[in-house]
């Protein structure tokens, strides 16, 4: 405490700690000082320790069997039989079923097995056009329009609805009538284009209509090659139905059945286009097992072109798309031999 207190005094005036601190003036004045880096020491009563009052000798076994414990006695097999004691033997996993994924109950195989499969020509030969028969067998849109489900017909209602109160029920009578001429029109404009008569389309007029159209798929034809068939007819002569195939040719090297489609809304990605994968599927099955064809078809293509000429969208289904997109087709014409 005195000395603190002669530290305290020297601080107070200049110059005295740095005399203090000189080597040769601590040496002579205080040869038996020394500094300390502590303000101070304290002398306190050693607080004592809780662990004392334990009886060391009473847990002297427990703490010395802890305190020399290296190595676990235990190994899986006595982990293992241990669990098995408690708990039982373990229930073996099993992956929920995904709801939805019914199997049809008259399951085809998509690709024709008892079909000849003849290579595919790169011969400029005349597309394929069979005529559709008119038969007793349902097409391939009646089907899938009658086994929309309860979520589609909402959908597709109200949007009937909205449009109506937007153009009034002629107005929309009239909308409907110039997409389905647009559709025709742009159909029989890729045909020309197919069979080279560019000319035909142009003489008709029909290219200021589609003219949009044409322009969003010109990509997309660059891809095309070897045509194979043109609107030309098909029908499953083991599940009886049929449809009109919009073309069979090779994309980028790949044969598929391709579905041209329009739309005034963008549709990157294949779920946007509803139905027209099952379509695809369906035309495939048909053409396979179709005698009129001397190929089968294991990829599909959905096309879908804007009235404004942006970029079309192709989505392409290769055979295990297909395949799953059959199954589906499959159920959907279950349900329309059932409802009929």
């Amino acid at each position: 405490l005195v000395r603190m207190q002669f530290l305290q005094i020297l601080s107070r005036k200049p110059g005295s700690l740095e005399l203090l601190f000189q080597i040769p003036f601590c040496q002579k004045q205080f040869p038996y000082a020394c500094l300390s880096t502590s303000a101070c020491v304290y002398s306190k009563k050693k607080k004592g320790n809780s662990y004392d009052q334990v009886d060391q000798e009473k847990y002297k076994n427990l703490v010395h069997s802890v305190t020399s414990y290296k190595t676990s006695a235990q190994t899986p097999e006595t982990i293992l039989k241990e669990d098995n004691l408690l708990y039982g033997p373990p229930a073996k996993h099993t992956p929920p079923i995904k709801a939805g994924t019914r199997t049809p109950k008259n399951w085809v195989p998509l690709i024709n097995p008892s079909k000849r499969i003849l290579p595919v020509s790169s011969g400029s030969n005349v597309p394929m056009k069979i005529g559709l028969q008119r038969t007793k067998m349902p097409s391939v849109t009646r089907i899938l329009q009658q086994t929309l489900s309860p979520q589609q017909v909402s959908y597709l209602e109200r949007w009937k609805q909205k449009m109506i109160e937007e153009l009034g029920k002629e107005g929309f009578e009239e909308y409907t009538k110039n997409l389905f001429l647009q559709g025709e029109l742009f159909h029989s404009a890729l045909e020309s284009i197919f069979l080279s008569e560019e000319t035909a389309a142009r003489d008709q007029g029909e290219d200021d209509v589609v003219a949009g159209y044409l322009s969003s798929v010109e990509r997309v034809l660059e891809d095309i090659s070897e045509v194979k068939a043109l609107e030309s007819g098909v029908h499953h002569e083991t599940l009886q139905y049929l449809g009109l195939v919009d073309c069979v040719a090779k994309y980028r090297g790949q044969l598929c059945v391709i579905d041209w489609k329009t739309s005034e809304k963008p549709k990157p990605f294949l779920q946007n286009t509803y139905d027209n994968p099952l379509q695809v599927a369906a035309y495939i099955g048909a053409i396979n097992h179709d005698a009129n064809y001397d190929f089968q078809v294991r990829c599909g293509l959905v096309v879908v072109a804007y009235k404004d000429g942006s970029p079309a969208h192709p989505h392409f289904m290769d055979p295990d798309l297909c395949s799953q997109y059959w199954n589906k087709w499959l159920l959907r014409l279950e349900e329309y031999k059932d409802k009929n």
